[in-house]
């Protein structure tokens, strides 16, 4: 399940990844002494020294056992009863691969450039996955439960906590955006939109993330 969603990311904007996030996956021990916070059931941990980068991939025992029974099946039947789930892995893998995109091309990355790129991410992949008909009736659910229907852990700290609610902000305001697309049946123009903002880096991104109209 992890290098399909991370092909399918690849897919949607035009990119290969220099490295597959499969690859780089930890238990909880190693995810531990390497710094995790253990709060989550996804973790990207990153070292950056002078030249280079080192990544490591948390995903719990547990949550790689909920979607265990899915992962030679078709995406949008997990989407069905397994969404939260879907959701974390993508997370995490967008992560990974938004991180390893910015280091190949030399620039650096906000957490919240990184949190409100995933946002949009795990939006496109879900709607893409169920790209047909019906398409509109799900994208407006979709929307709904990815962001309006969203809490946060009481343990977060007050930046942590902003971070979260702005990238919520940001990346709603631009899936919004492309609901005219979804509408449509534009998939083409979709995929426009997606990629020339994926490309777009650090305050740009954020700018354009921001537009409400």
């Amino acid at each position: 399940m992890i290098s399909r969603v991370q092909a399918h990311l690849e897919a949607i904007y035009g990119i290969t990844c220099a490295a597959q996030a499969e690859g780089f996956v930890v238990d909880k021990e190693a995810a531990v002494q390497l710094g995790a916070s253990g709060r989550a059931d996804e973790e990207l941990l990153v070292l950056a020294g002078e030249g280079e980068l080192e990544l490591a991939l948390y995903l719990s025992p547990s949550l790689l056992h909920r979607l265990k029974p899915y992962e030679s099946g078709p995406v949008a039947s997990m989407l069905e009863r397994e969404l939260d789930g879907f959701c974390q892995l993508a997370e995490g893998v967008s992560h990974f691969v938004y991180v390893v995109h910015t280091a190949i091309h030399e620039r650096t990355v906000s957490l919240l450039e990184l949190e409100a790129q995933a946002e949009v991410d795990k939006f496109a992949l879900c709607l893409l996955h169920r790209w047909g008909d019906g398409v509109g009736t799900w994208a407006e659910e979709l929307r709904r439960r990815l962001f309006d229907r969203v809490s946060y852990r009481e343990r977060l700290t007050q930046a942590e906590r902003w971070r979260y609610e702005e990238a919520n902000r940001l990346s709603r305001n631009f899936c919004s955006r492309l609901m005219r697309h979804v509408a449509g049946r534009r998939l083409e123009r979709l995929l426009s939109d997606l990629r020339y903002a994926y490309r777009l880096g650090a305050e740009a991104k954020l700018r354009h993330f921001a537009q409400v109209s």
